[in-house]
């Protein structure tokens, strides 16, 4: 190996770990992919990815002493983008086959890594909309809340675009969704008082409550890679106490201005909705993770494996219980569709995983133990989503065992 292609190599996986982090890949999936691909390229290497750093050091195969090459980088945060995920994978199996020299894979990652955003604004839009309307439905709240959950996710997204053009909204956008929805949700109240401020608000912000990134920071807990799995947790956490405040303070300068409102008790929507409500939350999710249309399809299906699977569980040993079968059979699933199509199985996991993480009921667990307010009327919710956690990281990885995933992302 020549020098110039020794270094034409490093480059390339330096970059290719750039942008694996930049799609939102898992750190203890991402240093494993980056090991074999390293690997496939002649050299040795050994990688410690973080949420915010990453450290590179390769080699020459079996030469560990002889130019040693070592790379740190302070990164941003990942955001979920599935298209390009599975964009970068095809790449990584086209240069491992011969069809891709080093030089045009390095100009593919860029390319990659430049693609807008397949879905139009608008309908990213609607898919915030359906997502905030479907999780309250699947809450088994009213039609009120939903209808309403469904346009105040519409005003979430405003800010979420606002966002993209300027920075000082980056920065404090999460705390103030949360306050323009509370403060938009206790005037509602006046217009329609059958609502539940509380799970209006918590329906139309769904899309930042952090009970996914809470799962996967668990999930690298459980792998040993103890120090992204700790700064992914108390990210997750800082995340949602941003959030929380931002409700409580919006409720109380919404109470303040538009005053309180007497509740009246509404009808339930009908229990088979919640089947509805998992395939309009999958599709949603479909845009909002940028998957691929092609692997859009697995992905709901993923969604309703989870949701059936943990129903039909929950109803022989308990809810935390149903949500490890789910787990499971979504891991069996995602595996297996990782064996069959070459694709990285977290494409159609997240969706499935989406379903059952209990995100949700953290935030009313901590909104019990601050207000002493149970918006769901469901006792011991704290306990019962920390079981959920367990038992969905549990569930994964006895899916890792029951069917190999073979491929490292």
């Amino acid at each position: 190996m020549t020098s110039s292609t020794y270094a034409q190599r490093q480059k390339f996986v330096i970059k290719l770990g750039k942008s694996l982090h930049k799609f939102g890949t898992p750190a203890y999936r991402l240093e494993a992919h980056l090991t074999n691909v390293a690997d496939i390229l002649g050299m040795d290497g050994s990688f410690i990815i973080t949420p915010t750093s990453m450290t590179f050091v390769m080699w020459e195969k079996g030469n560990q002493d002889n130019q040693e090459y070592h790379h740190v980088v302070r990164v941003k945060p990942g955001d979920l983008d599935l298209g390009s995920l599975a964009r970068t994978d095809e790449l990584v199996n086209e240069l491992a086959t011969g069809q891709r020299s080093l030089i045009e894979a390095s100009a593919r990652i860029d390319e990659i890594a430049n693609k807008p955003n397949p879905y139009s604004h608008f309908v990213t839009l609607i898919a915030f909309g359906i997502s905030g309307g479907a999780f309250a439905m699947l809450m088994g709240t009213s039609w009120n809340d939903v209808l309403w959950s469904f346009l105040l996710s519409l005003v979430v997204y405003g800010f979420v675009y606002w966002s993209t053009i300027s920075k000082r909204v980056t920065n404090m956008l999460e705390p103030l969704v949360a306050i323009v929805s509370a403060f938009i949700a206790t005037g509602v109240m006046h217009l329609d008082p059958s609502i539940n401020v509380s799970l209006v608000v918590l329906s139309s912000i769904i899309a930042f409550i952090p009970g996914l990134a809470l799962t996967l920071g668990l999930r690298e807990l459980a792998a040993r890679d103890l120090l992204s799995g700790t700064a992914r947790v108390m990210d997750a956490i800082m995340l949602l106490f941003k959030l929380y405040f931002g409700a409580v303070l919006g409720m109380a300068l919404g109470h303040a201005c538009w005053g309180q409102v007497e509740f009246v008790m509404p009808n339930r929507v009908p229990d088979w909705t919640a089947w509805g409500a998992v395939l309009l939350l999958s599709a949603s999710l479909v845009v909002m993770f940028k998957t691929r249309l092609k692997d859009g399809f697995w992905g709901i299906i993923s969604g309703f494996i989870a949701y059936s699977t943990s129903l039909l569980a929950a109803g022989y040993f308990g809810i935390a219980l149903g949500t490890f079968f789910g787990a499971f059979c979504v891991g069996i699933y995602a595996n297996t569709y990782a064996r069959v199509f070459k694709s990285p199985a977290i494409i159609v996991s997240l969706q499935g995983l989406v379903i059952l993480v209990p995100g949700s009921k953290v935030y009313i667990g901590l909104n019990s133990v601050v207000s002493g307010e149970n918006m769901l009327g469901t006792e011991q919710i704290g306990t019962q989503a920390f079981m959920i956690f367990m038992s969905l990281v549990a569930g994964l990885i006895f899916s890792n065992v029951a069917v190999q995933p073979r491929r490292t992302l």
